[in-house]
Parts: structure tokens; sequence; C-alpha cells
């Protein structure tokens, strides 16, 4: 479909509802990890996928740097007619994204314990954490790649097939947990497994698009690497830092909750975790069905349409709040139930702690596909104050000091309060942007 021409709400809608069931489906791993391992093993076992729940952080925050960065750039050039350096980027992102997977392979295989122990993980919880991420850490390179190749692939035209990628990775991923978990009786240990095998499939079928007629991505050389590295880290970073930073949240979240309110509150927190994954995945998906059009239109300089994306953007981001943050006020009971077999000291303390964490949920949407905006417009500094703001400086804050000050139960109140003042910045933000826009400024 061509980006610079045609119906934008159509075109809006068609990729929203391939990038929601891209990322939706990329949540679906560690969910159905939760939700197998927590039946299986109880509430150490959600406590165990707590604590690595920042690995998946770190591998999908890399994957999206050079996917997302490197696709921005792609279609700005394709937007502008030049071919020949938009396939550059994708070579020089390609690259980067390998060396990048063997350096964090590495590093998770040799320093495993000392990570997991970082990342909040104590006692019998260790070896839990351990087998989960035996088969993980020898397949780091395919979830990076998922997320590079699908970002590529929806500016090439093929949104459709990253989905179906991550669909049938996902659907092997449930019944391979439950094969792997129950029927094999591998526990944690088959959950790992089943993930990486989903992966393996999601990439597998995304490279069937290179054999495509309609495939035009191609490997250039030619050219100096490193500036358009640092072109692409730039680019590409607030999207990273979107993910890294959840991934920060949660081991200081691990740290204080062990510190103040104990395991049992530990493993309500691996629930909000993966129900907090979701939320930010629909954020994605409305940033990455905009991205696209966006980035294409600004670099054609088609101002109308970029407003346009925009208004339907935030419409989608505003229904994704109010729908999550109902979901938490109303059923927090069954959504313990459905991650785990709640021992009655968690059936007591879950309900408060998921209806207050879950006010953050009304604007965390709007707050994640800001920062798609602002890079798809070439506002990378926007982006970049917008995602260090809510991933580290505010919230990080708010994580250390509201137990000390207020004591633990405190500590659920970070994430509202984050994005409420957040979301005030953004608004700020994205209004100056939408006023050059209209004056003819880019």
């Amino acid at each position: 479909m061509d980006l610079l021409r045609g119906d934008v709400k159509r075109t809006y809608f068609k990729y929203l509802g391939a990038a929601f069931g891209s990322a939706m489906l990329a949540a679906v791993y560690s969910l159905v990890d939760m939700a197998m391992v927590g039946q299986y093993q109880g509430p150490d076992g959600a406590a165990a996928l707590a604590v690595v729940a920042p690995v998946w952080n770190i591998l999908y925050s890399l994957g999206m740097l050079t996917g997302m960065g490197g696709s921005v750039l792609y279609s700005a050039y394709r937007g502008q007619g030049r071919v020949r350096e938009a396939n550059r980027v994708f070579t020089v992102a390609l690259g980067t994204t390998v060396v990048i997977a063997c350096l964090v392979w590495a590093g998770l295989v040799v320093w495993e314990v000392p990570l997991i122990r970082l990342f909040g993980g104590e006692g019998e919880l260790i070896p839990l954490a351990q087998a989960y991420l035996y088969p993980v850490k020898f397949c780091v390179p395919l979830f990076l790649l998922n997320q590079m190749l699908a970002a590529f692939l929806r500016n090439d035209g093929r949104p459709a097939l990253a989905t179906g990628a991550v669909v049938a990775g996902g659907v092997f991923n449930i019944f391979g947990d439950y094969y792997l978990v129950f029927v094999a009786d591998l526990g944690i240990l088959g959950a790992g497994i089943a993930t990486c095998l989903g992966a393996g499939i999601a990439v597998l079928l995304m490279a069937t698009h290179f054999l495509s007629r309609r495939n035009t991505l191609r490997l250039v050389g030619g050219g100096p690497v490193f500036p358009t590295v640092g072109k692409i880290g730039v680019t590409g970073f607030s999207a990273f830092f979107v993910d890294i930073a959840m991934g920060i949240l949660t081991i200081l979240f691990n740290r204080q909750i062990m510190a103040w309110l104990g395991s049992d509150a530990l493993a309500v927190y691996g629930v909000l975790v993966n129900v907090s994954t979701l939320v930010q995945c629909c954020g994605y998906s409305v940033g990455q069905a905009a991205q696209p059009i966006l980035s294409q239109n600004h670099g054609a300089r088609q101002g109308g349409r970029i407003l346009g994306v925009l208004r339907y953007a935030l419409y989608t981001a505003a229904a994704f709040g109010v729908g999550w943050t109902m979901v938490l006020l109303l059923f927090p009971q069954p959504l313990i139930t459905l991650f785990m077999v709640p021992t009655d000291q968690v059936l007591a303390i879950a309900p408060g702690i998921l209806r207050t964490y879950g006010l953050s949920f009304l604007l965390l949407p709007f707050n994640v596909f800001s920062t798609y905006y602002f890079q798809a417009v070439l506002r990378p500094g926007s982006a970049f104050g917008v995602s260090v703001a809510r991933g580290l400086v505010v919230s990080g804050g708010l994580i250390l000091a509201l137990p000390t000050l207020f004591g633990g139960q405190a500590l659920w109140w970070a994430m509202p309060v984050t994005e409420g003042v957040v979301a005030m910045g953004a608004a700020a933000l994205m209004a100056h942007s939408v006023r050059r826009l209209r004056a003819g400024k880019y």
C-alpha cells in the first residue's frame, strides 16, 4: 500500500491491525510462560519469572534499537526517493543486530547467576530462574532478530507477514508450553524451551520475505558504517529506552518489594509485569502502525496526512488506556488465578495492589506512542526526553523514595504518578510539534 496516497484512516487501521497482532502476540511468550509456570509451581514460579523479566526487556529493547531506528530512517529515505541510502540503512541495521546479539549472548552465558541476583533473585528463586534461562541464553539472537525484522517488514509493505510470523510462533509457544511443562513434566525448564522454539519459528517465517518478489530490502555495500550506526542509534534510542527502562524499573521494583513487602508481593508483581507488558504492547501497536505512515509523509512533507494519522493514533491510545484500566479495577482476582495457584496470603493482598498500580495504564499507551511519534517526525530530542523521564528519572526516583517516606504500600503508586507527570510533558511537546507542522515547518 502506498503510504503517501490513499485514505489515511483506512491505511492506519490496516497497519494497526497487523501491528496490534504482532505486538500483542510478542507478549504471548512471557504471558503463557507465567500462566503455565504459575499453575505448575505456584507463587515461587511466578516470582522466579518476575526475577528474569528484565532479561526480556534487555533482549527486546536491543532489537527495537536497531529495528525501529533503522526502519524509521529507511522509510524517511524511501519517502525522499533515496532507495540506495534506504537499503544501506537496512544493511547496517542487520549487521549491528547480529553483533549486539553475539555480545549479549556471551554476557548472559558468563554472568548468569550474578545477573539473577542483580535482578532481585534470592534463595530458592535462583535455581528456578536458572532452569528457565538455560535454553533461553543459547537462543539470544532469535529474540533480537524477531524485533528487528518485524520493524523492517512493516516498513517494506509486509505488516501481515510480520504479524503472521509472530502469531505462528506464539501459537506454537502456547501448545509447546502446555506439553513441555505439564505432559513432559519439565516445569519451568519446559517453558523456556517452548519460548525459544516459538521465536525460531517466527524468525524463519519472516525470513521468507526475502524470497518474495515484493521484497525491496537489499544488502548494499559501500559508504561509512559507523556514522550510519550512530544515526540508527540516535533515531531508535527512545524505542530502545522504553523497553530497557521497563527492565530497570522491574529490577528496582523487585529489590524494593523484597526489602519492604516480601515474596508474596513479588509474586503479585510478577503478574503485574505481564499485564503491563500487554498494555505496553498496545502502545507499541499504535506507534508501530503510525510510524511508517508518519515517516514517509514527513519525508515527503505531507503535513495534512501526518496530522490525520496522529488524530487516529491518539483516539486508539485513549481507548486502550481506558479499557485496560477498567480490567484491573474490575477483575483483579481472576487475573491472579489465571497466572498462578495463589495462596490465601497472595489472594488477600492482590486486589489492592492491582487496582492501585492499574491506574497507571490509563496514560501508559499515550506515553509509549508519543515516543514513536517524535521519532517518526525526526524529533529524537523530544522522544529521548519523554523516554528518560518515564523510564528512569521520575519513575526510578519515586520507586526509591515512596516506601521510605510513606511505607512499603506506597510503592504501588510510583507508576500512576509517573505516567501522569510524563503525559503532561509529552502532550505539551506534541502540541508544539503540531503547531510547527501546521505552519509548514518540518
